[in-house]
């Protein structure tokens, strides 16, 4: 019984190898192959290089010298003796990468690798070298796009539907990281709609595909071959890849690209609000039943939504039938709607569903201690405030039309330091209430309750912004 029982347990682990095997093989089978994809790929990315002449005054061997050199009895010495030392152009390099998107020699890249470029040069995968010119840039979602001429017809990229993309899919990317052409490296993306404060556009594919210094610019694809995203920044302390790339939605490119091929700028949509994300403590002051959408800060006077009647305090959570998650969201969306449109625009306010109306206007580029207080009612709420006056209102650069109390001190451990209130803050409104003098807010604390969640408008550095006090008890 005993050599018995030792062959089942043998034959138990000759079938329980197999299985480990063959489950190895069903996994390394499941893998993409990539190789097929990868030439087929390779041809539509460009090498670019670019260069920066040194300024006129710092050429032909002269050494520039502060104003007023000349005048001390050395001087004139140490003028020969710099003179007669060579001096080198101080050129600048910098390489990048593009992807073609246009037979006719269209290529698209990072505004940041041509920004400051005197020459740009495309090297494609056959070696040839073009030079190349700008046909736009676009600062604001770092983008840009260059044309060579005398290719002859060029491999196109496929451009794919950056919406479509999932978290968890495979994407390849394909550039020059530090100089080295056509490097390949793949992985998946690893979130999306990251804001990383790059802009007022933030809303990037988040990957952990090796990117590095010389990817910008470069595509990153789908398994399909079709451009999702434009490689653009990476998160790294030492400069090299750290597993957190960032690309920009290709559908944002698309946008822009066109622009850029048509009139050589960007023209955008404009709302003409000022916008803040909504937290959790918000959400509930605000009677929200989870936290999404922009909550409106302020509306500009005249704009277009100033006509349609939003007011701040409002939750934009739908905008021409595109859901709001994030407020990060709402500023691309506005952005791409056509000139002249009528949208419509489902808000949030004081808990309740509106719906209005609004023709999109174009967006117009910008050529932009305190002594003495009076205790408010501060036991639950944390604050000492002092009214707004005409010396205060200079200091702090507000606006005649701003109304309020000065924030003079907050409390360490309280409700409105938990809020994240600080010192000069201005509290214009607490609970849509107007707040004109330290009477009106020792009134509203006095009316409220342990608990309750109080919605305040403030004004910090003349800005807008809405914050959620909590209110705990007194000394908790």
């Amino acid at each position: 019984m005993q050599n018995k029982g030792k062959w089942w347990l043998g034959l138990l682990g000759f079938f329980g190898g197999m299985l480990c095997v063959l489950a190895s093989a069903g996994d390394a089978a499941s893998l993409p192959d990539l190789v097929p994809l990868v030439k087929r790929l390779k041809p539509v990315v460009v090498n670019i290089s670019t260069t920066h002449n040194p300024p006129a005054a710092q050429k032909g061997g002269k050494m520039p010298f502060p104003e007023g050199f000349g005048n001390r009895p050395l001087d004139e010495l140490f003028r020969r003796f710099f003179d007669q030392m060579p001096q080198e152009s101080q050129k600048s390099h910098s390489l990048g990468s593009g992807v073609i998107v246009d037979a006719a020699g269209y290529i698209l890249t990072n505004n940041h690798v041509i920004a400051d470029a005197d020459d740009i040069q495309v090297r494609l995968t056959d070696d040839r070298e073009f030079n190349a010119k700008v046909v736009g840039k676009d600062s604001k979602t770092d983008l840009a796009l260059i044309r060579i001429e005398g290719a002859g017809t060029l491999p196109v990229a496929q451009l794919g539907d950056s919406d479509r993309a999932e978290v968890g899919s495979w994407v390849i990317a394909i550039g020059n990281p530090f100089g080295l052409e056509a490097t390949v490296t793949s992985g998946i993306i690893s979130a999306r709609g990251r804001h990383i404060g790059s802009g007022p556009y933030d809303n990037f594919l988040q990957t952990d595909a090796a990117i590095n210094p010389g990817n910008s610019g470069g595509p990153l694809f789908n398994l399909d071959g079709a451009v999702i995203g434009i490689n653009t920044a990476i998160f790294s302390r030492s400069g090299g890849n750290m597993g957190i790339g960032f690309a920009i939605p290709v559908n944002m490119a698309k946008s822009v690209m066109e622009q850029l091929k048509s009139h050589g700028r960007v023209t955008r949509g404009w709302l003409g609000v000022r916008i803040q994300s909504v937290t959790h403590e918000l959400a509930k002051a605000l009677g929200l039943d989870k936290r999404h959408g922009a909550l409106v800060a302020s509306v500009e006077s005249g704009s277009p939504a100033s006509s349609a009647g939003i007011q701040p305090g409002d939750v934009v959570v739908r905008f021409d039938g595109r859901e709001v998650g994030q407020m990060n969201e709402l500023p691309a969306i506005v952005a791409e709607t056509p000139i002249g449109k009528k949208v419509r625009i489902d808000l949030m306010r004081d808990g309740k569903a509106l719906v209005v109306e609004v023709v999109v206007a174009e967006l117009k580029e910008k050529s932009a201690e305190m002594a003495g207080t009076d205790k408010g009612d501060a036991s639950s709420f944390g604050a000492s405030v002092r009214s707004l006056t005409p010396e205060l209102r200079e200091q702090l650069e507000l606006e005649d039309s701003v109304r309020g109390v000065v924030v003079t001190g907050v409390e360490p451990g309280s409700s409105a330091a938990a809020a994240g209130l600080r010192a000069k803050d201005v509290i214009a409104e607490i609970n849509r209430k107007p707040i004109r003098d330290v009477a009106d807010f020792r009134r509203t604390l006095q009316n409220s309750k342990t608990g309750d969640a109080l919605l305040i408008l403030l004004f910090r550095g003349g800005e807008p912004l809405y914050l959620a006090v909590q209110l705990a008890e007194a000394g908790k």
